[in-house]
């Protein structure tokens, strides 16, 4: 993996060859697929491999005191990790095919998920968690993909942050009660299905998935 890595950053997917990569390892190009089954499971692996010191700082670190600023620190590694690593974000996020998801991706999907989960437990989130995670993670991967794109002396410096805002604008409210947050009975409904699991024992698994039915068509219902 670790050659297979340096194969990557320094000369794109297309240095990353069964060839080149059993000659870096110093192994017969067969070892590959015996430990990894093919070039896209070896592929998927270096992209976890490059990502890990990423994911392991955003799990680690502690969070702050307002859920919405660790939103905006996540936004901020997620573009840093990618513009610093290119070709490691091109292989996760540069070329999606349906129904396929490294596992880099889908943990890095995890952490966002949380992320959100804690500003509607606040009470401050004016959609749905899934649909407020969508949206960040889509413009948070167009952005990066932008500034990947661009030569760094035409990048705009101001892109991300105000991307980052305008996002945050749309899925963020102080309030059920704040100006522009929608309808406060849909603040309510994301708030109470973020902290459904914790009625585990009161509730029956029909009465969950009933009333998240009915809290899902409130939160959408605007």
């Amino acid at each position: 993996m670790a050659a297979a890595a340096g194969l990557l950053a320094e000369g794109g997917r297309e240095a990353v060859s069964t060839r080149g990569v059993s000659n870096a390892a110093h192994v017969q190009p067969p070892a590959i697929y015996r430990i990894f089954g093919d070039m896209q499971g070896l592929l998927d692996a270096v992209v976890s491999y490059g990502f890990q010191a990423y994911l392991d700082k955003k799990i680690n670190r502690p969070h702050a005191a307002d859920p919405v600023d660790d939103l905006r620190e996540g936004w901020d590694a997620h573009v840093g990790f990618g513009v610093a690593n290119p070709e490691f974000y091109k292989l996760m996020y540069g070329q999606p095919v349906s129904g396929t998801e490294s596992e880099a991706a889908k943990k890095a999907a995890e952490i966002l998920i949380g992320l959100v989960e804690r500003v509607a437990k606040a009470g401050r989130l004016a959609v749905g968690v899934e649909r407020a995670a969508q949206m960040i993670h889509s413009a948070g991967c167009g952005v990066t993909l932008t500034l990947i794109g661009t030569p760094p002396e035409s990048r705009d410096p101001e892109l991300s942050e105000r991307t980052r805002e305008a996002i945050l604008a749309a899925v963020i409210t102080e309030g059920p009660r704040a100006s522009g947050a929608g309808r406060p009975s849909a603040v309510h409904a994301v708030a109470l299905k973020a902290v459904l699991s914790e009625a585990e024992d009161t509730l029956s698994p029909g009465e969950r998935h009933l009333l998240t039915e009915w809290l899902d068509r409130i939160s959408h219902s605007w």
